[in-house]
């Protein structure tokens, strides 16, 4: 059983929802969070809609195991392919995701009405997000324009931020955006927000749409009606209350997880997902 007291549970196919964390840390700081990021079967993006709906509901199950009290599939795919899954797992456990309120906000943000989407190839093809603008917009005329981008994750995990070739790879990406006249851009996967300078530098009028920081407001505002929100310290807290769980140790994971967070993590407890689990 759940209550104020229990912390925030988020999950990822991998470490790109420490973008998310780090808006809900942010908007949030007085919570405790448990972070689950399932590394060893990274990327979701290029795998079928059962396979993200089967890992998806182990990861629901691990998170109710810790007693959490709303979980948040810091995920684009699995928001995209999986969402009602996940919410079937929940029960009576909110889950929010990635697409409703960056729907919103993108509507909010567009003078023109042009919008551009950019994601995984899985994020992308499922038409998640164009087709929640559409449901929720009153203009009759709205143009949406979605790329996929899949180099751009590993271009984050490279760390190749600056680099000339990731450059090259955007311009590529995003010639066609700018082309339609876009002038808000939809980040369609965590790792996209350290990829904000050079999106901006290709395509400078364009807002861009953070679905992290969009998500921690809305659950800001759910966790406060349902009377479950922390009151906020008035004392500066040094470092967030988090557990960090993984089902693998990247070499490099400490090196990503302070690039994302802006701060050193505690050593995370490596788990198994599925019916292994304990």
């Amino acid at each position: 059983m759940f209550s104020k007291e229990s912390p925030i549970g988020v999950f990822d196919s991998g470490i790109g929802g420490l973008s998310v964390l780090k808006q809900f840390i942010r908007f949030l700081p007085s919570e405790s969070y448990i972070y689950l990021g399932d590394t060893a079967r990274v990327p979701y993006g290029n795998k079928s809609s059962r396979i993200v709906e089967q890992y998806t509901a182990e990861s629901i199950e691990f998170l109710l195991s810790k007693g959490v009290k709303i979980i948040i599939t810091a995920c684009n795919t699995v928001s995209a392919v999986a969402l009602e899954t996940a919410r079937k797992y929940a029960g009576n456990i909110d889950v929010i995701g990635m697409i409703e309120a960056a729907a919103g906000a993108a509507l909010r943000a567009s003078r023109n009405n042009k919008i551009g989407i950019i994601g995984t190839r899985a994020t992308i093809s499922s038409n998640a997000y164009e087709n929640r603008i559409r449901d929720i917009s009153s203009q009759s005329q709205i143009d949406v324009f979605s790329k996929a981008c899949p180099m751009f994750v590993p271009i984050v995990e490279e760390g190749m931020l600056r680099h000339p070739a990731s450059k090259l790879i955007a311009e590529e990406y995003l010639l066609p955006l700018k082309e339609n006249n876009i002038d808000t851009i939809v980040l369609g996967c965590t790792h996209y927000p350290l990829l904000s300078h050079l999106i901006s530098e290709i395509i400078p009028e364009a807002a861009l749409i953070d679905s992290g920081e969009h998500a921690a407001v809305f659950a800001l505002r759910m966790l406060a009606e349902k009377g479950l929100l922390i009151d906020p310290s008035d004392e500066f807290i040094q470092k967030p209350d988090i557990q960090f769980f993984v089902t693998d140790l990247p070499a490099n994971f400490y090196e990503q997880a302070r690039n994302f967070l802006g701060f050193e993590i505690n050593e995370p407890n490596i788990i198994h997902l599925g019916k292994e689990h304990s």
